[in-house]
């Protein structure tokens, strides 16, 4: 994991750093208050970075190549690109532009979070069909109820799983790939993007058979130890990743992630039972291998599915 950390009154040192980090940008304003500090962590193209400043600055920004989520904690977050002013206020969590288009605006006194990551992960995790893309065709979250989900989204990844234990259990990458993809899964749910007008085929629903169920259990169940997606699952068939949802759906009551994840429940579940209480293994090094970052929530879902915290399971003998 890449950490870096910034802290500057300077304002051509701080155009210099936000320039390098994120994407060529020129910045307006002269204040009294020029303090700035930024700190970011980064592995496998993913990063969560904290940014404060004490002032207005005017930004007029290149193309990011990158989803850019920013979720604000205080100040205002002002975008004037093409013209408009649209404000982003405390509690909020949006997109600041379209990864491929450049933009423009206004950060005011604010305190905020900004996580990028690829956008092709969006098509990956949505399983669209023949690679296409998926674009978010909004900013804001469609509801009152999904910014929240959004903004927690972040919160976890930014708390719990680019920080430096996590980082050390995560030997294989598993960890961060799993939460790249709840991020980008939730994404797909909260803003608005192409992904949700693309209509199911007649195919899809014919595909959806129990035989297609089978061969995506026995992939799961052949590979839970590693970083796979939606679309791998349907392509190791092969039907659209839709045929496969349907077919979770219709014959096993779940989704394909949501079996993925108890699998590896599981698998985490051997692992304790096999360890020695005596040995240096721990819930938290075996939550990591298999992609559970936050212990609160690997503590709470083992707990519903075996009857006693993992913790107990590691001191049996």
């Amino acid at each position: 994991m890449t950490k870096l950390f910034f802290e500057s009154g300077n304002l051509e040192a701080t155009e210099a750093f936000l320039s390098a980090a994120y994407t060529p940008m020129q910045i307006g304003g002269r204040p009294a208050d020029t303090r700035a500090r930024i700190s970011r962590a980064e592995v496998g193209g993913l990063s969560v970075d904290r940014l404060s400043f004490g002032y207005t600055m005017g930004y007029d920004a290149g193309c990011l190549g990158k989803v850019c989520l920013v979720t604000m904690h205080s100040g205002t977050i002002v975008d004037t690109t093409g013209g408009r002013e649209e404000v982003f206020g405390p509690g909020e969590t949006f997109l600041v532009a379209p990864h491929d288009r450049p933009y423009a605006g206004q950060v005011r006194e604010a305190r905020y979070t900004i996580t990028m990551f690829d956008p092709g992960l969006l098509g990956r995790v949505a399983g669209v069909p023949g690679g296409k893309d998926v674009r978010i065709t909004g900013a804001r979250p469609v509801g009152p109820a999904e910014n929240r989900r959004l903004g927690a989204a972040v919160a976890y990844l930014r708390d719990h799983v680019l920080d430096d234990s996590a980082a050390a259990a995560d030997a294989d990458g598993l960890l961060v790939s799993t939460a790249a993809q709840h991020l980008a899964a939730t994404v797909l749910v909260t803003l608005p993007n192409t992904a949700r007008d693309d209509a199911a085929t007649p195919r899809d629903t014919r595909d959806a058979h129990s035989d297609t169920l089978r061969r995506a259990v026995a992939f799961i169940e052949a590979n839970a130890h590693r970083d796979i997606t939606l679309t791998d699952i349907a392509a190791s068939i092969p039907v659209t990743p839709r045929a496969v949802q349907y077919a979770f759906t219709r014959h096993a009551g779940t989704t394909p992630l949501g079996y993925l994840r108890r699998v590896r429940l599981t698998r985490a579940h051997s692992e304790l039972l096999s360890a020695d209480p005596a040995g240096a293994t721990t819930v938290a090094g075996v939550a990591g291998r298999w992609g559970f970052a936050h212990q609160g929530r690997f503590a709470a879902a083992y707990r519903q599915e075996y009857g006693v915290p993992p913790s107990v399971t590691l001191r049996s003998d």
